[in-house]
């Protein structure tokens, strides 16, 4: 269950320091409502059917998620007098509208979960935190609105898809080659080929809804990224569109210095974007006015993954960057070693990525350090951005592999080998992983034991990635068909 993870638990403490550190029982309950909204109502039940009364006159020794500031500086200095020259025991409970000796009584318990319940029955603890420190496009079960589904690149996608998953239709462009993994959003399918025409599809028959073509017909190697009724997507010109996504009409464009290859991300009213010129662009999203750019030694290949204010590159120059969203300036730079274009994922404190000489990382962001790293006998390129859950991590390369690694002690769980190398970034759809292959294949493993459970072979080879919506998984080749599949009606 949700509420027994450890994660939770710590949250669930926290919020409840933040609830009881107040000077009246009425400004207890209204904290006490908030850190439930925050944490989310299923994480306390348990423990709220379990006992009908509450000990509140208790400082536990967590820090809350987020603690409201409910009282002005001369209250709270009033306050901490207030508790200074008052028994521990006797701190909070000065009034008894809801409290008595120290204790919540079962009918203030109602009230407040009652209260969570109407506004909020949805939101887990963990949903809640990445919400407040992500202000971008999220996956859910019905859209992949982002490269890797999310805003931490983490490549999860949420829902389920059949055991055994049917072709329900696949779109073929005359003369077209995709390798760009598309995003789909209010069943809208949105995706460039490489030679520079860009289509929204339908997500249930796939017949094109409209077309939007570069200028020089500049290719897509780009995914693109759907936020608030609009799509950003560059091309391997080097310009960055923004676009209507009912429409298809261009709204404005950005004009970098070299090939743009990697998929947008956004913060905070701002969109990410990096180019081969080694920069990345924080623009407006709104009108693509420049806010701020940071250039590093070498170019940018892959999508800036963002946490809280924090943005993550790892670039061609063989570090990782950590960058601060709010200035544009580096924060700190991790030495990896060598180059890389694959995309970070983020769980936590830990990110995940491959370099080109086939070595995979393990970093402790916070404390830029590298945690651990796998480096195989016969190391060839990881190309392919890692998905991550709290239970592994999965990654391809170019050594015709796709490996299963535990995500704290870096040991290596399952090994599945294709025909040929595995450039297509895989995704976790409930306990299956399914990714793609330069062999023609699309492969569904089981998460556990890596063992292939189903496969579908396809004319061109894949490059593109898988993106899953509403129970259907939408993937691109190379000989330019789209295909999607899920459960026959």
């Amino acid at each position: 269950m949700i509420w027994q993870t450890p994660l939770l638990h710590d949250r669930i403490r926290g919020s409840i320091t933040g609830a009881i550190e107040s000077p009246s029982c009425e400004t207890a309950f209204f904290r006490y409502y908030l850190a439930i909204r925050a944490s989310s109502w299923i994480t306390v039940l348990p423990t709220t059917l379990a006992s009908t009364r509450l000990p509140i006159c208790v400082k536990l020794d967590r820090q809350p998620l987020c603690k409201p500031q409910l009282e002005s500086t001369d209250a709270m200095n009033r306050n901490q007098q207030l508790q200074d020259s008052t028994a521990p025991t006797q701190r909070i409970c000065q009034r008894t509208r809801f409290c008595k000796q120290g204790q919540i009584h079962w009918v203030s318990w109602i009230l407040i979960i009652s209260l969570a319940v109407l506004i909020e029955p949805n939101l887990s603890a963990e949903q809640a935190g990445q919400k407040a420190a992500t202000a971008g496009p999220q996956a859910t079960t019905s859209q992949w609105p982002l490269f890797r589904g999310d805003p931490l690149s983490t490549g999860v996608a949420h829902g389920e898809l059949p055991a055994k998953p049917s072709l329900l239709w696949k779109h073929k462009v005359k003369d077209g080659a995709f390798e760009a993994t598309a995003a789909i959003v209010e069943n809208t399918v949105y995706v460039g080929d490489l030679d520079g025409t860009f289509y929204a599809l339908d997500l249930n028959t796939g017949k094109p809804k409209w077309t939007f073509t570069t200028k020089d017909k500049d290719g897509f190697y780009a995914s693109p990224a759907v936020y608030q009724q609009r799509v950003y997507v560059g091309d391997l010109f080097g310009r960055f569109y923004c676009l209507d996504a009912a429409t298809g009409k261009k709204l404005w464009e950005f004009e970098t210095k070299a090939e743009i290859d990697s998929s947008a991300n956004f913060y905070r009213g701002n969109v990410l974007v990096g180019s081969q010129d080694a920069t990345l662009y924080c623009l407006e999203s709104a009108s693509g006015k420049l806010i701020w750019k940071h250039t590093i030694e070498d170019q940018i290949r892959c999508t800036p993954t963002v946490v809280d204010a924090r943005c993550f590159v790892a670039g061609c120059d063989g570090k990782l960057h950590i960058i601060d969203l709010e200035k544009g300036v580096s924060v700190a730079n991790v030495d990896i070693g060598g180059p890389t274009m694959a995309t970070p994922a983020v769980r936590g404190d830990l990110a995940y990525f491959g370099s080109e000489s086939g070595t995979f990382f393990c970093v402790n962001w916070k404390q830029a350090n590298v945690v651990w790293r796998y480096e195989p006998k016969r190391g060839r390129g990881v190309r392919s951005s890692a998905a991550a859950s709290d239970k592994i991590v999965i990654y391809g390369n170019r050594s015709r592999e796709v490996r299963g690694m535990h995500p704290v002690s870096g040991k290596q769980l399952w090994t599945f080998n294709t025909k040929q190398r595995v450039d297509s970034s895989p995704i976790i759809v409930g306990q299956r992983a399914f990714v793609g292959s330069s062999d023609g294949r699309l492969y569904g493993l089981n998460l556990q034991t890596g063992k292939k459970e189903w496969e579908y072979e396809a004319g061109g080879g894949f490059a593109a990635s898988p993106a899953v919506a509403a129970g259907k998984l939408v993937i691109a080749t190379d000989d330019g068909v789209v295909y999607c599949f899920g459960k026959q009606p």
